[in-house]
């Protein structure tokens, strides 16, 4: 019930935006590179099911947790399905689903499916993982960073400063150039497309802040509505 409350709401928040794009032509430059995997930032991801379109294909990763039960069935119910398991440390990467995760997320894009997951570390906001960068590396498919702000939020006091979005207003969606990595990559290849996405993310986080008339710096204060 509560998932479902929660997709009634996202969608009524979307239609009082109004959607700023950057680059202004982002749909047209996405078709020509699916299936594509889409990454943000935890908080970040609650609006995010509205940019996929009605013809493309995608798949959500959301961990395994009371917490995310939420947020799969909010997505399931704005038409994105759901595979459950998420990145973690050492041996609790299997406990947690996030090999099994993993490999359905490369069977997915192989299938022509987009996917769509958060690039932060488990648990550790804004710092990007290796799992995106994983997925990239055995499918061949590109990574695309996208950021999502409102000029109306309140941010959460929580690890991800997760944003509530508040109706009306406008919103900037912001995406990256893109990340490629190869498929014989090593370690210190796959830690170098790490930073590279880290990067990116950084910047269209900062653009899209910018787009909505609020300074970063200033927007990351937990509990303080965006004005």
């Amino acid at each position: 019930m509560l998932g479902k409350s929660m997709a009634g709401y996202l969608s009524f928040v979307w239609r009082t935006q109004r959607v700023v794009l950057e680059p202004p032509n982002l749909y047209d430059l996405v078709e020509l590179q699916l299936p594509l995997i889409l990454t943000f930032w935890h908080g970040q991801h609650f609006l995010t099911p509205f940019l996929v379109k009605p013809h493309h294909r995608a798949r959500v990763m959301i961990s395994r947790s009371p917490d995310a039960d939420v947020n799969a069935i909010a997505a399931e119910t704005l038409g994105i399905a759901a595979v459950r398991g998420s990145g973690a440390q050492g041996r609790d990467f299997r406990l947690k689903g996030g090999f099994n995760a993993t490999l359905e997320m490369i069977r997915h894009l192989s299938e022509g499916t987009n996917v769509a997951m958060t690039a932060d570390v488990p648990k550790i906001a804004r710092v990007v993982g290796l799992g995106v960068i994983t997925i990239a590396k055995h499918s061949g498919r590109p990574i695309y960073p996208v950021a999502v702000a409102t000029q109306n939020r309140i941010l959460a006091r929580s690890w991800d400063r997760a944003a509530i979005h508040l109706p009306f207003g406008r919103t900037a969606v912001v995406a990256g150039d893109g990340v490629r990595v190869p498929p014989d990559a090593d370690a210190a290849m796959l830690e170098a497309k790490r930073q590279e996405l880290q990067r990116q993310l950084e910047e269209i986080t900062a653009r899209a802040e910018e787009l909505v008339g609020r300074p970063p710096a200033k927007s990351d204060v937990p509990g303080k509505a965006g004005g």
